[in-house]
């Protein structure tokens, strides 16, 4: 679009026991619990060949981010020098996406437990991704 704005549909959200940011691990392999990914009906037919055990890359939308940082310290660690946020993995940036790899645990319907997740309860989910290795390309 020439105006530089472009539309992004929610396809459903996280349920967590983690309620406020300050409880979140910065990473998921940090202590993420479980959690469930809750998925929207219109979506059921994309959800089909996903199986326990696979990898996949889920895309958030961090809702509670500030969009206006640029620079952060790193981990919020005020030892750290302030680095530009596209250096980081900060949940604070103009366009917060959130990219966690997991590991699909269960598959009941439309809802779909994964592992070692850090996002916070309601958080939208965008997109799954399969990790793709050389022999399971698609």
């Amino acid at each position: 679009m020439a105006d530089g704005q472009y539309q992004v549909r929610t396809i459903g959200w996280v349920e967590s026991p983690l309620l406020e940011r300050a409880e979140a691990p910065k990473q998921g392999d940090e202590g993420g619990p479980d959690v469930w990914l809750v998925f929207d009906p219109s979506v059921a037919q994309g959800l089909r060949d996903l199986e326990v055990g696979q990898d996949v890359l889920l895309l958030t939308w961090l809702h509670r981010a500030d969009r206006e940082v640029l620079a952060v310290h790193p981990r919020g660690d005020l030892s750290r020098p302030e680095t530009g946020v596209f250096a980081t993995r900060s949940p604070d940036r103009p366009n917060p996406i959130g990219l966690h790899r997991v590991t699909i645990l269960a598959v009941e319907g439309l809802r779909i437990r994964v592992s070692n997740l850090e996002a916070l309860n309601g958080t939208p989910v965008l997109d799954v991704k399969p990790v793709l290795g050389r022999s399971t390309e698609r």
